[in-house]
């Protein structure tokens, strides 16, 4: 009976044995119980069945299929399949899936003219072949074999998807001019992107799991809509620059990157990267985008505007003082000239020389910066050459009206720089770039802004060159910046008072020359001192004490005063530095003192045109008990405007410096006084004021004399704005003189004699 058992078991493992061995082989009725999408055959009008699927069979022998020709699809992956000779004669085959078998020839069946997609995935293949025969391939498959290289692929013009994961490939090569659109090369050996510079027109690319440390072949792919780099070993932000400018790339993943670990890295890269949509699997949000422009690459009126909070900030948290380059009201501004222009284009030789030229209406506002001095400037002279700390230290000590970083250093205008001009009694002149010039803007201050462009990018580029001053990335960064001046002046109208271009220095200047004399209204007064007087000697000028003309020092530096002809020769403008008025030391009043009376000369003239008081005219008012006991007397109606009409007046007098700040014009005597209320008449009836003094006051006191007091340009003569309709004495009232005149007067008098004692 045992043996009997033992033959039955024999028998029945030799029989599961021999169906396993016939599992190995396709047989034609496993081949007809798995034939599906019946179709008809275009030549003998006879039905065939196109689609074969035999999944995970176990099948290692396919010989049969020789006889099925029409077979359109074929799919016999996770098989034991080693070879495809069969399929040679399957001339219609279109899509074939041999994926997981152990099949180690690449394409060993003949060439099959209608073969469009091929996955040969988990194979063994080591070697790829010339495919030239295969034109209608569009998608081929060989992730995870051995191959070391791609190749055979050049004449395959028709191929858009290519996947070469996970294999050995250390370089990109063999897919020039191929129209890949879909292009993976996971988890291989590269090293460098280089080798798709001509595969223009991919769109997904997958560089996954590799050990890839540059972008430099991807710059020209300008269709690419995706790029997946992670796990590589890309280290640096600036490996962005290659793919800034894909407008079309929305998708980037640079997961396990050591660039991960930069600062902000992920509103470095948006920025880099301004069409993304989808960063590290991610969406990117309209406010990401928002803040990594305002981080990076903020608008200039975003950056003039931080920078204006941060000074103010800053300033607030220092003890309050009283400057002389405060306005006396809010339409008085302190005179500044501002000269703006790209770097190297002529700004400072020309602020030194127009303050050299108009040195008792002009003061130089010296800048700091953290820069390097360069050949032939002086420190105290050009600029203030301080390291980045002590440029730190002033910011949080409040010193700054505004800062401005370029070409990596910082450069700042401080409130002293411009105090030390206001207390000579000169208006501001200084030279700053274009963000400066925003910051301005944000301030107090009311500068008339200057713009001197180049015109001619060939020559203001060789000029740059020629001073050996920049290195050449300087350059190209100031001729870029040429155009972002001329933009602005372009697209904000108004934004600069004036443009100058600087292509010729010397025809520049003498067209700044006219504008600052426009500014300061001298044109008619050089015409009455050349009509009565002929022309001032050039070497001499009225001291600030006003006694005896002061010779001009000269130097064999400056060359001022030496008659002989300046030039605009040298670039940094040493020339044009010693211009600096010294007052006389024989004079008890300082220049402060005199900067002081001639802003208090300044309140009485604007009371007298029935201008409103500022708070600071009260203040000084508020020291003169003459002048507050007076000024209770007088009728409230007396300062009342209207503000439309107040407005018509600051509008008026603000591109003048003698309205704008008193330190300019000559000391309020009696003379000048009788003058301009005598021309006011012309606004008011006949029988308001007559032309004789007012009775009781037969001549009004000088506040100061002009032979005591008066300094160069004292001359000059008063501007005053026009009074407004709502100043004019109302018409019921045309009978008798006003009853309030005579006590203003009077009371403006006092009250500056008072202040001056």
């Amino acid at each position: 009976m045992n043996v009997s058992s033992l033959t039955e078991t024999t028998s029945c493992e030799e029989l599961q044995e021999n169906k396993k061995m016939e599992g190995d082989v396709l047989t034609a009725e496993m081949v007809s119980s798995n034939l599906t999408q019946p179709g008809s055959f275009c030549v003998k009008l006879q039905h065939i069945y196109h689609y074969l699927s035999l999944p995970s069979h176990n099948l290692s022998d396919i010989s049969v299929l020789c006889n099925y020709i029409h077979l359109q699809k074929l799919e016999l992956p996770h098989n034991k399949i080693k070879d495809l000779s069969s399929l040679s004669h399957m001339s219609y085959l279109v899509i074939l899936d041999v994926s997981h078998n152990e099949i180690c020839d690449f394409f060993e069946f003949q060439s099959l003219q209608y073969l469009q997609e091929v996955n040969f995935s988990h194979n063994r293949m080591t070697t790829m072949k010339d495919l030239s025969a295969y034109v209608s391939l569009r998608k081929l498959d060989l992730d995870y074999n051995s191959f070391c290289e791609i190749s055979g692929l050049e004449q395959c013009c028709r191929l858009t998807h290519l996947s070469v994961a996970h294999n050995k490939i250390t370089k990109i090569s063999g897919l020039d001019s191929l129209p890949l659109t879909h292009l993976c090369l996971k988890g291989n050996q590269i090293e460098t992107t280089e080798g798709l510079e001509n595969v223009k027109n991919l769109q997904i690319l997958d560089l996954s799991l590799n050990r890839i440390t540059s972008l430099s072949g991807l710059q020209n792919l300008h269709l690419l809509g995706s790029i997946n780099l992670e796990k590589n070993q890309i280290t640096e932000i600036q490996e962005l620059r290659y793919i800034h400018n894909l407008l079309l790339l929305e998708d980037l993943n640079l997961q396990e990157n050591p660039v991960q670990e930069e600062p902000e890295y992920r509103l470095a890269v948006i920025f880099g990267v301004q069409h993304l949509t989808v960063l590290d699997q991610v969406k990117v949000s309209a406010e990401e985008k928002v803040t990594s422009v305002n981080m990076y690459d903020p608008p200039l009126d975003l950056v003039a505007a931080r920078d204006h909070m941060t000074q103010l900030v800053y300033q607030l948290m220092q003890p309050q003082v009283l400057y002389d380059s405060t306005p006396p009201s809010s339409d008085s501004p302190y005179p500044v000239l501002v000269l703006s222009g790209p770097e190297g284009c002529g700004k400072k030789v020309l602020v030194h020389r127009l303050c050299q030229e108009f040195s008792e209406y002009l003061g130089y506002g010296i800048c700091h910066t953290t820069r390097e001095t360069y050949f032939g400037e002086e420190n105290g002279i050009d600029y203030h050459f301080v390291s980045e700390d002590d440029f730190q230290n002033m910011i949080y000590m409040g010193k700054f009206i505004q800062t401005v970083q370029y070409g990596g250093h910082q450069f700042g205008l401080t409130r002293d720089a411009i105090e030390a001009v206001a207390k000579e009694g000169l208006a501001c002149c200084v030279h700053v770039e274009l963000e400066g010039v925003f910051s301005l803007k944000k301030s107090y201050f009311e500068p008339q802004y200057i713009l001197l462009l180049p015109t001619q990018l060939e020559k203001y580029i060789n000029h740059l060159k020629s001073r050996e001053l920049y290195t050449p990335a300087q350059i190209d960064v100031a001729a870029s910046r040429v155009e972002l001046y001329a933009n602005t002046n372009k697209q904000r109208p108004g934004f600069f008072n004036y443009v100058i271009p600087c292509d010729d220095l010397e025809e520049a200047y003498q067209t700044l020359r006219q504008v600052v004399k426009v500014y300061l209204s001298l044109e008619e007064e050089e015409e009455e001192e050349k009509n009565n007087r002929g022309m001032y000697p050039v070497c001499t000028f009225t001291g600030l004490s006003g006694h005896n003309p002061v010779e001009k020092p000269t130097s064999p530096q400056s060359g001022i005063g030496s008659g002989t002809p300046v030039s605009l020769s040298d670039p940094l403008g040493s020339t044009y530095r010693p211009y600096v008025i010294q007052a006389d030391p024989n004079s008890h009043i300082t220049p402060a003192e005199l900067a002081s009376i001639r802003k208090r000369e300044q309140l009485v003239r604007e009371a007298i045109v029935g201008k409103r008081p500022g708070v600071l005219s009260q203040l000084f008012k508020s020291f003169s008990p003459t002048s507050s006991s007076t000024h209770d007397k007088v009728p409230s109606t007396l300062f009342h405007e209207d503000s439309s009409s107040s407005d018509e007046c600051c509008a008026s007098s603000a591109l003048s410096v003698p309205s704008s700040a008193g330190a300019l014009e000559k000391p309020l005597d009696s003379s000048v006084l009788v003058h301009r209320l005598d021309a006011l008449t012309d606004h008011m009836a006949s029988d308001i004021i007559s032309n004789s003094p007012h009775p009781g006051t037969n001549e009004l006191p000088a506040v100061g004399s002009p032979s005591s007091d008066s300094r160069p340009g004292s001359e000059a003569k008063i501007v005053l704005p026009p009074i407004s309709a709502g100043h004019k004495t109302p018409a019921t009232s045309t009978s008798t003189p006003s009853p309030t005149l005579s006590p203003i007067l009077a009371d403006e008098e006092t009250g500056s004699a008072n202040m001056k004692d």
